[in-house]
């Protein structure tokens, strides 16, 4: 096997472990990671795989308990903002998509950053409208973990209880987007050899995470998450002007 794809699996390893514990989720960061090794719509695509496999892992591992209600209230909104994101990729040019995903997580980011105690007031409303975010974000741009677990925060879930709901979400998320990335094309033949590896990552990784957070809290690679998002996406900028 190729060099480059060695190096792929790693850093998706440390992705999954770090979205673990930071409750993100690891597409944030999966995603400028990958778009390093392979184009836009293979990024879409290898992403929404992945993450199902993620999401069936945390959801096994963090099985205390899922808050139905929420799960559905944010869930629903999520599953269909992110089938008409997927779609609009479609239709606008890869080199556009690829400068706004970008954009996006610099912002997105930063924001966190600024806004890193803050949360969200606890109503229907707000989980409506993060679902509906964080579905099409995650749709047109292969990542909208945060927004979600913004969202989620408001809640003030156990930390199990949080990753396993936000995990559900994302399941009926990332399953409704590879349908339509696979369909048009994004998931290639040639990659699918990547399969029994990133459900490998996706196991042991969250399993990892999960050793982690029982003793580390979890701000502290919150941050490092942040900042590792903001080089990398920033990097991916630069090249794209040159």
């Amino acid at each position: 096997m190729e060099n480059e794809y060695w190096w792929f699996f790693l850093l998706a390893f440390v992705a999954e472990i770090l979205g673990t514990v930071s409750g993100f989720g690891s597409s944030i960061l999966f995603v400028p990671i990958a778009a390093m090794f392979f184009d836009f719509k293979t990024v879409l695509g290898v992403t929404a795989i992945f993450h199902v496999f993620s999401n069936l892992s945390k959801i096994a591992l963090f099985r205390k308990g899922i808050k139905k209600d929420v799960a559905i209230k944010l869930g629903v909104p999520a599953i269909i903002f992110v089938i008409i994101g997927a779609y609009i990729t479609t239709i606008l040019p890869t080199k556009n998509i690829e400068l706004i995903m970008n954009v996006v997580l610099v912002f997105l980011a930063l924001f966190l950053t600024i806004n890193f105690n803050k949360s969200l007031k606890q109503t229907n409303a707000n989980l409506y409208l993060g679902g509906s975010a964080s579905g099409f974000l995650a749709g047109i741009a292969g990542t909208g973990g945060a927004i979600r677990g913004i969202t989620l925060a408001a809640f003030q879930l156990p930390k199990e209880v949080f990753i396993a709901t936000s995990a559900l979400i994302d399941l009926g998320v990332d399953f409704s987007r590879a349908i339509v990335y696979t369909s048009n094309g994004y998931f290639k033949k040639e990659h699918l050899f990547l399969i029994p590896f990133l459900i490998g990552i996706s196991i042991i990784g969250s399993y990892i995470g999960k050793l982690i957070l029982k003793k580390t809290p979890e701000k502290i690679f919150r941050y490092l998450v942040l900042i590792v998002i903001i080089c990398t996406a920033i990097f991916q900028i630069v090249k794209y002007f040159r």
